[in-house]
Formats: C-alpha cells, structure tokens, sequence
C-alpha cells in the first residue's frame, strides 16, 4: 500500500519533520516526509497496510512544538522507488 499525506498547520519550523521521520523508520515502510511551500508538510509512505497506517498515527502526532490540523490522503497505485524512509529537502 502507497499513501500520500497533506498535513496541515503548524508543522514547519517547529522540528516535525525530524520527529516523525526518526518515529516512521523504525516501521517497515519506505517513502519521504517534505516541507512544501504553502507551508504543509507531504509524506508518501509504501508498506504493509498495517504499517502505512502507524506512519499515518505519527504524522497525526507531529513533534512536541506542532499542531497538526488536517492529515489528507490519497491512495496510490505506483511504487514509490525509495529504499528506506528519508527526510527531502
């Protein structure tokens, strides 16, 4: 299962890439997490169904400083080409 996220709110500059990237590579999934410039923050996590969804739990939770709003997905069929789970500049 391949799943991109939109997460909005405040989740630039408040250490929540780094938060959810260290909590998602301990799952089994593979896929980025990016700050855009509208200021959301994407995540495109590939994995076992179970563990996609645990990723999903974490982006909800964000880091201590974040206020994690909204977290919209949308379900895709292609694989996403990463070999572990990396933060994008």
């Amino acid at each position: 299962m391949r799943l991109r996220a939109r997460v909005s709110g405040r989740v630039q500059g408040v250490g929540y890439r780094a938060s959810v990237h260290r909590r998602i590579s301990r799952l089994n999934v593979v896929g980025y997490v990016r700050n855009m410039p509208d200021g959301s923050v994407e995540l495109d996590v590939q994995g076992e169904k179970a563990e996609v969804e645990k990723a999903l739990k974490e982006a909800w939770e964000g880091s201590p400083f974040s206020a994690v709003e909204s977290v919209d997905t949308e379900e895709l069929t292609e694989p996403s080409g990463y070999g572990s789970f990396v933060i994008e500049r």
